[in-house]
């Protein structure tokens, strides 16, 4: 484990934890606006953030001059349950932050290789490096897309990879996704981490401890981006 001390924001709860991690945001994205006319903000799906998206939705900011795109997606059509795409539309994307712009990840209707190509195509016109990525965490010590035992993972990992899209395919899942490499996660100005749950903790706790990065992946942002990221945590969710 790096010697450099992680941010850590400990709340009693998810409840709790959603409106200041919003409010931590939205500072975050005014300062952004202010300092370059423009942020990019990435986020993550699951169930976890959802609570964080409605109050975060609710933060007055120029949204306008903020683009939103994800960690990773699933190759999924839209209106799939699954779709980190729709979960942003449908919870984040609405009230005031109804006027950000949304670069999404994932088309179905393409062939995988010119999904492929189109995602990568689509995150090279937005202004990198990203002033937040937020990150969340599997039990398995996954984030975004990057699972143990995925083929392609060191690569993906990789902050010097030559693409920022990666296709990958977690060993256990029953769909192919496409998930951002270590050349954006890594390098972001500032990264986040929402843990929720005595189980999240307990395997944040492992992560915290040495060993190989493959084995759980959460460990290259705490290790290789730590001066730069703040970890939102809840024993309850």
């Amino acid at each position: 484990m790096s010697n450099r001390t992680v941010e850590r924001y400990e709340f009693a709860d998810g409840a709790e934890l959603a409106p200041a991690f919003a409010d931590w945001t939205a500072d975050l994205l005014r300062k952004a606006i202010a300092a370059r006319g423009a942020a990019l903000l990435v986020v993550s799906g699951g169930e976890t953030p959802l609570r964080y998206f409605l109050a975060l939705s609710k933060r007055q900011l120029d949204w306008s001059r903020v683009t939103v795109t994800l960690a990773d997606e699933r190759r999924v059509p839209d209106d799939h349950p699954r779709s980190n795409a729709r979960l942003v539309r449908n919870s984040l994307l609405q009230r005031e932050a109804a006027a950000a712009h949304f670069a999404p990840l994932a088309d179905s209707r393409l062939t995988p290789e010119q999904e492929l190509a189109s995602a990568r195509t689509r995150l090279a016109s937005l202004p990198l490096p990203a002033d937040l990525v937020v990150l969340g965490m599997g039990e398995d010590g996954h984030t975004a897309s990057w699972f143990p035992g995925a083929e392609g993972l060191t690569d993906a990992m990789d902050p010097g990879a030559r693409a920022l899209v990666a296709p990958i395919s977690p060993p256990r899942a029953p769909e192919p996704r496409l998930t951002l490499t270590g050349r954006v996660i890594l390098r972001a100005r500032r990264l986040a981490l929402q843990i929720e749950g005595q189980k999240k903790l307990a395997t944040l706790a492992r992560a915290l401890e040495y060993g190989p990065v493959e084995e759980m992946p959460i460990r290259a942002p705490l290790r290789q981006a730590a001066e730069r990221l703040t970890l939102f945590e809840s024993a309850m969710s």
